[in-house]
């Protein structure tokens, strides 16, 4: 009959429309960059090379040595957070600086190096395993870097930033130029600034990125 759709069309229609907003959504999901694009594909996983050399920029680089306790053989999953006042860390990508707070009491503020070449996400986030030290590795040509011994790193993640896209806080020895975007998208930090918030965060602590990384 004219001016009538015929059900089972409809139907068809409604299930194709289905079908690409599916396919949209998983497609936006599986779009974010992994912060180490080589590593995310190899593993996240507690790495000590002590003879190992880094490269970065172009440049050969010593890792610093690598000393793990019992503790630091056992990385830390899905552990219970501390019963006392709430922590919680929050980095500023526009002023290229972290601070952790316990409660309403400022514990540490430190100056950090966001994305340069990948975006550092925003939003909030929960640290889901600690690693005293691991291998990170990705970019390509000019950018490509290859890193053994990146110590006390904190891998956080959300329902739109999977824990395999690799992006962490983790002490840095390869370049001292915080204060300025220098990363693929993790939150760098001076080794002794890492060292203390690693020690002093709980497991599963919560992580809120804000602000815009100037250019």
């Amino acid at each position: 009959m004219k001016g009538k759709i015929h059900p089972y069309f409809a139907i068809s229609v409604i299930a194709l429309l289905s079908v690409i907003l599916i396919y949209t959504f998983l497609s936006s999901k599986s779009s974010i960059p992994c912060a180490n694009s080589i590593s995310c594909v190899n593993s996240l996983q507690l790495k000590v090379e002590n003879n190992a050399l880094g490269v970065f920029n172009n440049q050969k680089i010593i890792p610093p040595p690598i000393i793990l306790s019992e503790n630091d053989t056992k990385p830390s999953v899905l552990g219970e957070t501390s019963t006392s006042e709430e922590k919680h860390v929050y980095v500023d990508l526009t002023k290229q600086e972290v601070y952790a707070f316990q409660g309403n009491t400022l514990f540490m503020q430190a100056s950090i190096s966001s994305g340069k070449w990948n975006r550092t996400p925003t939003g909030n986030f929960t640290v889901w395993t600690k690693i005293r030290s691991t291998r990170m590795t990705g970019g390509s040509g000019a950018d490509y870097y290859n890193l053994p011994n990146v110590p006390y790193v904190m891998f956080f993640s959300n329902n739109e930033v999977p824990a395999t896209s690799g992006y962490s806080l983790h002490g840095t020895y390869w370049h001292n130029n915080f204060g300025y975007p220098m990363s693929h998208g993790c939150i760098n930090m001076k080794i002794t600034d890492a060292e203390k918030l690693y020690n002093w965060a709980d497991n599963k602590i919560k992580v809120t990125i804000y602000g815009k990384a100037p250019v």
